[in-house]
């Protein structure tokens, strides 16, 4: 199976999967392959929407129900659990409408918007404003990521392995990084 047929047969599942858990760069690089024609960006942004609404809508209800328990067994949580805490008490709505743009706090963000006194409804309209945005905004920005780099070295089909690469490059060493920073912050509060 060539890369090429992989992604046209499971990319839209992939978005919907990689997105429910974190899911910028998986968008980008959705946005790319959309620009090479593999898949469509209309459906790259719907997948996207539907992962990110749905994975925050349960972290939210998983907040909601079982917060306060689950808290109790990850005191590890508790440092990112009162920076969103703050952020929430302060600026609520735009917490709510920008949470899936900080990074390290997305996953979060929900979690404790379920423990808070928000309102089931008031988060859940606000989230299906927030996902689309960002579905939009992701999805676009690969694609015109894919034009960009087409306008920089040319024929991007004769280097889509090396942009791929690259993209998945920063993307994990992103991921990476902040993976460090969190370790070192658990470390520093023991």
């Amino acid at each position: 199976m060539t890369i090429e047929s992989f992604i046209q047969s499971y990319g839209y599942v992939a978005i919907f999967v990689g997105t429910f858990l974190e899911g910028e760069t998986v968008v980008i690089l959705s946005g790319l392959a959309a620009h090479q024609g593999y898949l469509q960006l209309p459906w790259v942004i719907l997948a996207a929407f539907a992962g990110t609404l749905f994975g925050d809508q349960l972290y939210f209800y998983l907040g909601r129900w079982h917060g306060h328990a689950m808290l109790s067994k990850h005191p590890a949580w508790q440092a990112r659990v009162n920076k969103a805490q703050r952020l929430l008490e302060r600026y609520r709505t735009m917490v709510i409408i920008s949470f899936r743009f900080m990074y390290g706090l997305r996953t979060v963000t929900p979690f404790v918007i379920g423990m808070s006194r928000v309102p089931t409804v008031t988060f859940t309209m606000l989230n299906i404003l927030s996902a689309f945005t960002w579905a939009l905004a992701m999805g676009v920005g690969g694609y015109f990521f894919g034009h960009a780099m087409e306008i920089i070295i040319g024929d991007i089909k004769h280097y889509e392995l090396e942009v791929l690469g690259v993209v998945v490059i920063i993307g994990v060493s992103l991921w990476v990084i902040h993976l460090c920073r969190r370790k070192r912050l658990r470390t520093d509060d023991i």
